[in-house]
């Protein structure tokens, strides 16, 4: 029996990798013989560096500049294929995300995602012609000010000096100076090409806007969100007047709002736009990996109405489907009724909740209670296949 384990992060817990080997252990005790791939996924945001070193991948580091303008390190991630073109995958969140504010002290007003721009070209030196930037996570509401910057934009006011860092400033940008723009960020060339892996919708600006919506999770109050927002409607305006129609209508494109405006920038930059899971389906080769598999096992930290939104689980349930492969979901805790469960495509869902009420104790022993889910699992299977044997 072949089983696919390709479940995503228990965030604050276990990274998708050791979420998918404590099933593997728990389901080796019951079905020693089981062929088990195991396929740690993730949907754009953290963990997605992490899948694509599970999936062969080679590991680079770089020092950046933190969302506080703080000195850093950051792992992205490298592939080669036959014909030796580079790819990299980029995470915002190693660079400028909430993971990696100093503290964890919230600055909405004024993180930046200067090093997210740095890791882009920290790519570009390592001979990386596609960019695959994930966005989740992020701490800034720049509106990718900082991005460009990172990658030899200059921002100034009225009097010519360069801006301060972050989204607030820009209410003062009177310039944008785009001539130390790398020049291998080309896409007329055909040389280049940069994925923006978003699920978000949002448009840059406006009550769906990246401030509004996503700014008070990152520290903005009321008046910081209205302020925010007008900061980075002057930046659409200046940019857009310097790079011409495409980057003006940029603003108000689907995922322009993602991560604080990085969306934006990186649309302004000709950036494609696909949704997180879908890209991390095509690199680690998932589809591939489910042919002639039994069972597919996905999941995460909670299943909840977020998940429905193209979330990593219910993108490798359907995945599965596609196969005709029955998928069950194992999570922390489950917020979702069965109608909700089976529109997903999980024919079952395992919540660590079920054998531990308690969620700070789910959240400490989340390995030995995933174990305990795939010997469940596996004693499910054996019982089913029993059943079958005596109909016979």
């Amino acid at each position: 029996m072949k089983i696919v384990l390709a479940p995503d992060k228990f965030k604050g817990s276990l990274t998708a990798a050791e979420v998918a080997e404590a099933l593997a252990a728990g389901i080796r005790e019951v079905l020693p013989e089981a062929e088990l791939v195991q396929v740690p996924v993730a949907d754009g945001g953290e963990g997605t560096v992490s899948a694509a070193l599970g999936a062969g991948f080679s590991p680079r580091r770089a020092a950046v500049a933190g969302p506080t303008g703080q000195r850093l390190t950051a792992e992205f991630a490298v592939s080669a294929d036959a014909d030796g073109n580079r790819t990299a995958v980029i995470e915002m969140a190693a660079a400028s995300g909430l993971d990696v504010l100093p503290g964890g002290t919230l600055d909405a007003r004024g993180a930046t995602s200067l090093g997210t721009g740095q890791l882009i070209r920290a790519a570009l030196d390592a001979g990386c012609r596609e960019i695959v930037l994930g966005v989740g996570g992020s701490a800034c509401t720049d509106g990718g000010a900082g991005m460009l910057a990172g990658l030899g934009a200059r921002f100034t006011d009225d009097a010519g000096r360069d801006l301060p860092l972050g989204g607030a400033a820009l209410a003062r940008i009177a310039s944008a100076d785009l001539s130390g723009l790398d020049t291998r960020l080309d896409h007329a060339s055909g040389s280049f090409q940069l994925t923006l892996a978003a699920d978000v919708d949002n448009p840059l600006l406006g009550v769906r806007g990246a401030a509004a919506v996503f700014g008070p999770q990152k520290g903005a109050s009321p008046s910081d969100v209205t302020e925010l927002d007008a900061a980075l409607a002057r930046f659409a305006a200046v940019l857009g007047a310097e790079m011409g129609p495409w980057a003006a209508a940029a603003k108000d494109l689907p995922g322009a709002g993602a991560a604080g405006g990085v969306g934006y920038a990186a649309l302004a930059l000709g950036a494609r736009r696909r949704r997180g899971i879908d890209v991390v389906v095509e690199f680690t080769r998932l589809r591939e990996k489910l042919a002639g598999a039994e069972l597919v096992v996905t999941g995460e930290g909670s299943l909840d109405a977020q998940s429905l939104s193209g979330k990593a689980p219910v993108g490798v349930a359907a995945e599965a489907a596609a196969l005709g492969i029955p998928a069950v979901a194992v999570c922390g805790r489950s917020q979702l009724d069965p109608a909700s469960r089976a529109a997903a495509g999980f024919r079952s869902v395992h919540a660590l909740t079920d054998l531990e009420p308690d969620v700070d104790t789910c959240i400490r022993e989340a390995a030995s209670l995933l174990r305990q889910v795939g010997r469940d699992l596996a004693a499910t299977i054996v019982d089913s296949n029993s059943r079958k044997e005596s109909v016979r």
